[in-house]
């Protein structure tokens, strides 16, 4: 192996290795009912970990993992039977669209049967209360003693899902069920005029599981170097019984995009920059992986400079940056990358495990570009826009490269801030 210097030609002549086609494949896999959604603490968390160690290994990267406590994962164990009507008519609904089972619902595996009434009017006992849009969980407990459960509206994506969520409240002491925007109308319709009533249960449990980090050496930093690190999240919110949730863009997409510049890198590796790669588990219940490495790397003193992909499903205008903690240095060579690259870069939210990383003192930037069907069944591979993959995984690669000509530069940015 011959180290790349950070030459324009060198940098170009490595870029051109960039496989949309691997990618996808990896992203195919992942995204397999084999993994079924990858949720933290899950057979198919695991299968899916030990095919990326498996992986990685054979890049001639050494190969760690680091278990943690993950408490409480939301779980719905059975498809909500949930049935609603005015006098003799009825309407079964569909789960994932026009129901599902909020993550603060209390476990109520028994079917419960009640008249439809607002939250907040009359005596809810026995009832399930329709909560009014604008009125909180928070104000619809307090006249819901001896309820049935609550229901309310939820937005469905433009496939007419809606989304999966694990990281959110505490369970509250009633069944709580989401609908779909249409349907809660006419189901507060039918409450407003005392004729509905609705039939349904909430299955959800909470499970105390462990979550799983993947940590790759792929070459070490020399000393004075620079040492990088790329990151991206491996779990997913898991299938829920009945639906397939592939997590094709959130985020196989970001683990494809860290796979191939690690396979391009480990075979040309840039002259005096060290690069790691951690596969974070328990990004969707609140980015507890990337919290655990994060002080795991400030207990050892290091200081990597952190790249985070989350979501390359489908590039719009721009790719969306944001920066935490002393990243200066890197965001002028990720800047630097993106220009020569071609791909055009813009600050924006990021809410992953990039903020762990920078709230820990790291110079830590997260990347995203895109991605469709957020945390439901539409977040399929065929969702995944080749061309962005390719075009976020040559600025990662290109960002790599770049630090070998400027590691002083980036070094003395880290420890002014340390």
């Amino acid at each position: 192996m011959t180290p790349v210097s950070g030459s324009a030609a060198q940098v170009e002549a490595i870029l051109a290795t960039v496989s949309a086609g691997r990618m996808a494949a990896t992203i195919t896999t992942l995204a397999s009912e084999e993994f079924a959604g990858r949720r933290v603490g899950t057979d198919g968390g695991a299968a899916a970990r030990a095919w990326l160690a498996d992986h990685l290994a054979a890049l001639g990267a050494t190969v760690e993992t680091d278990d943690f406590p993950v408490r409480a994962v939301p779980d719905v164990y059975a498809a909500p039977t949930v049935v609603w009507g005015e006098g003799a008519t009825s309407t079964l609904l569909v789960f994932g669209r026009e129901v599902a089972v909020h993550s603060a619902s209390s476990d109520a595996v028994e079917v419960r049967r009640g008249p439809l009434t607002a939250a907040g009017s009359g005596d809810p006992t026995g009832r399930w209360l329709v909560v009014p849009t604008g009125m909180s969980l928070f104000d619809a407990y307090g006249d819901a003693q001896g309820a049935a459960g609550l229901l309310v509206s939820r937005a469905v994506d433009a496939d007419g899902w809606q989304y999966t969520t694990l990281a959110g409240p505490d369970p509250g002491p009633l069944p709580i069920l989401t609908l779909d925007e249409d349907t809660h109308r006419a189901v507060l319709a039918a409450a407003v005029t005392g004729a509905g009533w609705l039939s349904a249960n909430a299955p959800l449990r909470r499970l105390d599981v462990t979550g799983t980090n993947i940590h790759a050496t792929v070459h070490a930093a020399p000393p004075g170097g620079v040492d990088l690190l790329l990151t991206a999240h491996y779990d997913g919110v898991g299938d829920h019984p009945g639906l397939r949730q592939p997590g094709a863009a959130d985020n196989a997409s970001g683990v494809a995009v860290v796979l191939e510049a690690a396979r391009i890198l480990s075979a040309a590796p840039p002259a005096g920059v060290g690069l790691s790669v951690a596969l974070l588990d328990a990004e969707e219940v609140g980015a507890l992986g990337s919290a655990h490495h994060s002080q795991r790397l400030r207990a050892s003193d290091a200081h990597p400079l952190v790249i985070n992909v989350d979501g390359a499903g489908r590039l719009d205008q721009a790719a969306a940056v944001e920066a935490g903690g002393p990243a200066h240095g890197l965001l002028a060579l990720l800047d630097q990358a993106g220009r020569h690259t071609g791909v055009p870069l813009v600050a924006g939210p990021v809410a992953s495990d990039n903020r762990r990383y920078g709230a820990a003192g790291l110079a830590a930037v997260g990347i995203g570009a895109g991605m469709g069907g957020y945390h439901s069944p539409a977040d399929a591979p065929d969702r995944v826009d080749p061309d962005t993959l390719t075009a976020i995984a040559r600025l990662v690669v290109a960002t790599v490269c770049l630090a070998a000509a400027a590691p002083a530069t980036l070094s003395s940015s880290i420890g002014d801030k340390r």
